[in-house]
């Protein structure tokens, strides 16, 4: 909800974003406890993107994005989390390889905090990497819930080995704002490498042709685009020196958009995916990132100016969506040129001539969406079935120590961005093309298109599969798997 600076004003002052660098004050022992290395208070609260835009949302700790938390792998930590709202909350650790009941899905049994309630929350965390933390309500038709707020957080797990040499990190969270619903919607499709699968795009209009409701579903859209809390031309600039290494950390912690990002004259050195070093790092005119994922890349400052690092979309881009870079010494208007059009192509990263593992199970998932079929919004199914809140199914078993080979096919137009919780998954098999040494836990998956990767289950407790998407997760796009 957009907020005046006259009703901000009235209201009293807006905490203020002191750089994603800052560890958060420690919560104070109750009693004999032990001290929390961290807290995280929910919040409403506002977030100025500029000074004439300023949104009232859910926060945590009154800022956006949510404080950076540092921790070290292997070494056990605690965060307290108050929830100051009048709903219940969860706070997922994306990525994270920790317990169900930490994990913060109510789908694998973690407890909800209580409206005005507190969780103490102890886990050990790994990977290492960048990982992040975000809200994992249902919203449905409810625009002020879940990840359509602003309930996003990075994590820095500190690893024992560096990514490279760089000089400095900086960490940039791309996030829209002011959601609102419309009917369908064009996606961009032509970014992803591989072909459309005829079969699928057949068994899609197939499904369409099934449904009574013809009109498209709802979708939702953005006025308000930003990273790090601040639209383009209104935050600090990211300084830097020529010849300095910097290495990006970037999150897209959208509800369900998918953004790019590029620099003018500079390329970006993929050295981790999802916080996971890549087997072969490589240079890349323009990072795509799908919902929840996460790049780490190296960019050389060898190109003096005042540049605007943005999205392509130059709608999206306009209206927030970019951070000005501004070399030491240059003045001037920050500049922006296009790149050339580039496919993304996971497989670039992987080891060339490698197979991964033979899998112990196969599983197949056909991917279909029925057009506006739960009260105008799309209903989406694994193998003709949609996750169910009452019965918890699909639920699929696995055994512990197994590695399992899922193949996903996407009868679908759309890009779902796959995310398996409490694992890493290896990638196999991308647009047709086989890869091996990619560990992930989002992937991108193209409308008509195949993907296949390979998980070991090796942490036992209930586990969550979902499409990242808010509005496709929350409508049927989820299964469980569990261990037998």
């Amino acid at each position: 909800m957009p907020i005046d600076r006259r009703s901000l004003l009235a209201g009293g002052a807006l905490v203020p974003l002191v750089g994603l660098q800052t560890r958060i004050a420690p919560a104070s022992a109750q009693g004999d406890q032990e001290k929390a290395d961290y807290t995280l208070r929910i919040a409403s609260g506002l977030a100025e993107l500029a000074p004439d835009h300023i949104v009232s949302t859910t926060l945590y700790n009154g800022q956006f994005p949510g404080p950076l938390l540092r921790f070290k792998e292997g070494q056990r930590t605690i965060v307290d989390v108050h929830n100051d709202t009048d709903v219940p909350e969860l706070v997922h650790w994306h990525g994270q390889m920790i317990p169900s009941d930490v994990d913060g899905s109510a789908e694998e049994g973690t407890p909800f905090i209580a409206p005005r309630g507190m969780r103490r929350i102890s886990f050990v965390p790994k990977p290492a990497g960048f990982r992040f933390y975000h809200t994992h309500v249902v919203a449905g038709g409810d625009l002020n819930r879940g990840t359509y707020t602003g309930q996003v957080g990075p994590v820095y797990i500190e690893p024992k080995n560096e990514l490279g040499a760089y000089d400095r990190e900086v960490f940039l969270v791309l996030k829209e704002f002011a959601p609102s619903f419309s009917r369908g919607g064009d996606m961009a499709m032509d970014f992803l490498a591989g072909g459309e699968v005829k079969d699928l795009k057949d068994l899609g209009k197939k499904s369409d042709d099934e449904v009574d409701q013809k009109t498209k579903g709802f979708e939702v859209g953005y006025d308000l685009f930003s990273i790090n809390g601040k639209m383009l031309g209104h935050g600090e600039p990211v300084r830097v020196k020529q010849g300095e290494r910097v290495l990006f950390h970037v999150l897209n912690g959208s509800a369900g958009e998918i953004r790019s990002l590029a620099l003018p004259g500079h390329s970006f050195n993929v050295v981790a995916l999802d916080g996971n070093p890549v087997p072969a790092p490589k240079d890349v005119p323009v990072l795509w990132i799908g919902t929840a994922e996460r790049i780490s890349a190296i960019v050389e400052m060898n190109h003096p100016g005042v540049w605007i690092m943005g999205d392509l979309a130059d709608d999206d881009r306009k209206r927030g969506m970019g951070v000005v870079v501004e070399y030491a010494g240059a003045k001037g208007k920050p500049q922006w040129t296009k790149p050339k059009p580039y496919k993304w192509d996971y497989t670039l990263f992987g080891r060339t001539g490698a197979s991964p593992a033979k899998p112990d199970e196969v599983m197949e998932f056909t991917i279909l969406k029925r057009n506006g079929a739960v009260n105008g919004f799309n209903q989406w199914t694994l193998n003709g079935e949609a996750f169910s809140m009452e019965t918890m199914k699909p639920m699929y078993k696995v055994r512990e120590g197994q590695r399992y080979r899922l193949k996903f096919h996407n009868a679908s137009d759309d890009i779902h961005p796959l995310h398996l919780h409490r694992h890493s998954f290896e990638l196999v098999r991308v647009g047709g093309k086989p890869t091996a040494g990619v560990l992930k836990d989002v992937v991108m998956l193209a409308g008509f298109q195949q993907i296949e990767f390979d998980f070991v289950a090796d942490n036992p407790g209930m586990t969550l599969f979902h499409c990242h998407q808010q509005l496709h997760m929350d409508f049927g796009f989820m299964a469980l798997f569990e261990y037998a």
